[in-house]
This record gives C-alpha cells, sequence and structure tokens, in this order.
C-alpha cells in the first residue's frame, strides 16, 4: 500500500476514529498530561519530608522509615496523578477549547471553498 493511500486520523470517518478524537479538538489531553506531571511532581514531597525529619520520624517508626516512606509514595503518587489528570482533563476542556491550525489544515480548508 502506498503512503499516500493510507488514512489519516483526519480523513478517517469520524466513527472509526477513538472517542477522545470525534468531535471538536480541545486541550483534554494536554491538560491530563500536565495535570498527571504535577501529580507525579507532588508525590516527591513525601521524600522530601522523610528526608528533612529523618530522627524524628525514624524514632516514631520503629526504624521502618523507608518502608513506610516508599508505600506513601506510591500510593500518593498513583492517587495524585488519577486526580490530577482527571483535573487537568476537565480544566483543559474548558480553557483550551480549539488547537491554533495547523498550515496543512488551513491549506485544507482554502481547497475545500
Amino acid at each position: 500500500m502506498d503512503s499516500s493511500q493510507e488514512e489519516t486520523p483526519s480523513d478517517a470517518p469520524e466513527p472509526q476514529l477513538p472517542p477522545e478524537a470525534r468531535g471538536e479538538a480541545n486541550g483534554g489531553p494536554l491538560g491530563c498530561c500536565l495535570g498527571v506531571m504535577v501529580g507525579l511532581l507532588l508525590s516527591l514531597v513525601i521524600v522530601v519530608i522523610s528526608r528533612l525529619y529523618a530522627d524524628p520520624l525514624a524514632g516514631i517508626l520503629s526504624g521502618n522509615l523507608s518502608l513506610i516512606v516508599r508505600v506513601l509514595l506510591i500510593i500518593l503518587a498513583l492517587s495524585g496523578s488519577v486526580l490530577c489528570g482527571y483535573l487537568g482533563w476537565k480544566l483543559g476542556r474548558r480553557f483550551y477549547r480549539e488547537y491554533d491550525s495547523t498550515p496543512t489544515h488551513v491549506e485544507k480548508q482554502r481547497a475545500r471553498k
């Protein structure tokens, strides 16, 4: 099959596209990506706090600080990335309703007219 005969997502009929690609373009995926990154960065707060307060926390937690920090880090990373990703998706859809047109997209619109 030629590369000229391959169907690109913009040429594909709308029912064949995945649900997030149907309809108008929006900033949901971008917001989700940024939200996940924020959630993962916020999970590093556990590591910083455990390093700053290592001696008092080790005394309270009977020397199991390393294991508890790892478990808390995993829990906070997963929950933070999911929650911030969802919030980022919603905010991205609201504030970035449509992407700027690419030069190729503008040329196709002109050719249709």
